[in-house]
């Protein structure tokens, strides 16, 4: 049968009955509101959509890596601080423990700004901050290359990581009077402990940075041509570089934790040298002001690393 026999219908006869036409194609009759239904469905509650867009920007603070906005951000953190801070007041407030063996707070505060005035708190910032940093950098300028090399090559791995690991577990502090023989005693002796107290440890974390570069990324470089050092330059430096600046975020608070230790070497000014000096006579609320003070000073500098690291690689930093 063709179509013109089809559409040749007689103008008098009925329309073909829907359910005779399903019967015989075996679909479902359409239904003449479905169309309705789908080209204009009901209105939503507006009640019901303005909560459920609620829920979506209010995210649970909870949320396993959860975005956090820079007010709520800062608002713990300084609940963070300011909680210890009010335990500490409280329990000195009470009596309950002698201040000669912990100070208030207040105490603390008033030995600040009598070595601020008195005793030359700058030139022990400034001289203490140039120890740490002198000793960090020397760890840095050795150790990026170093770890660069044993992550890189299995080789250098092989030769160069073991004694690294040997090394790295020898305490810092037994090395002091090997120190003062082979350097001596002035700045270079507080620089060399702190290198040596850092230097092993960024190797190693070097080099596992470099090794958590993906083994695609350096087949795909080298399946297009690249050379060793092309490969070396454009691929596992720059994919490293965000893993590496926070391995010097974290190395620079090691430095600064050997701080005191470096200052034990015929030190006569360092905020490490003020701290053993108050031992001597019981200060302990000088004490407590020089290690409150080289907190500030590294969260400070740690904030500093955190907003290059933003900065450098804004990508990484992106509210998913």
């Amino acid at each position: 049968m063709n179509n013109t026999a089809l559409s040749s219908r007689p103008t008098g006869q009925p329309a073909a009955d829907p359910a005779l036409g399903s019967q015989l194609t075996g679909r479902p009759p359409a239904d003449p509101a479905a169309g309705n239904q789908l080209t204009c469905p009901a209105p939503a509650d507006a009640a019901a959509v303005s909560d459920q867009r609620g829920r979506r920007r209010s995210a649970p603070l909870w949320k396993i890596r959860g975005w956090l906005s820079q007010r709520t951000y800062w608002a713990l953190a300084a609940v963070g601080l300011a909680v210890p801070l009010a335990c500490w007041t409280m329990l000195t407030a009470l009596g309950s423990v002698n201040r000669v063996f912990l100070p208030a707070p207040n105490d603390v505060a008033q030995r600040l700004l009598t070595w601020f005035s008195n005793d030359d708190l700058l030139a022990d910032v400034g001289i203490s901050c140039f120890r740490v940093v002198a000793g960090w950098a020397l760890s840095a300028m050795l150790a990026l290359p170093l770890g660069l090399l044993i992550g890189t090559f299995r080789v250098v791995q092989a030769l160069l990581e073991p004694l690294t690991d040997f090394v790295r577990y020898m305490p810092a502090v037994a090395f002091i009077p090997l120190v003062m023989l082979w350097v001596g005693i002035d700045e270079g002796a507080k620089v060399a402990i702190i290198f040596i107290g850092t230097f092993f440890q960024m190797v190693l974390m070097v080099a596992e940075d470099v090794r958590r570069v993906p083994m695609a990324q350096i087949e795909a470089a080298q399946t297009m041509g690249a050379s060793r050092p092309e490969v070396i330059e454009k691929v596992i430096i720059p994919s490293s570089k965000p893993a590496l600046l926070d391995t010097l975020r974290i190395t620079m608070g090691w430095a600064w934790t050997y701080l005191v230790v470096a200052e034990l070497v015929a030190a006569n000014s360092g905020l490490g040298y003020a701290i053993i000096k108050a031992q001597r006579f019981l200060q302990t609320d000088k004490i407590f002001a020089g290690i409150l003070l080289i907190g500030a000073i590294g969260l400070g500098m740690d904030q500093a690393f955190r907003l290059m690291h933003r900065l450098a690689f804004p990508y990484l930093h992106v509210r998913s």
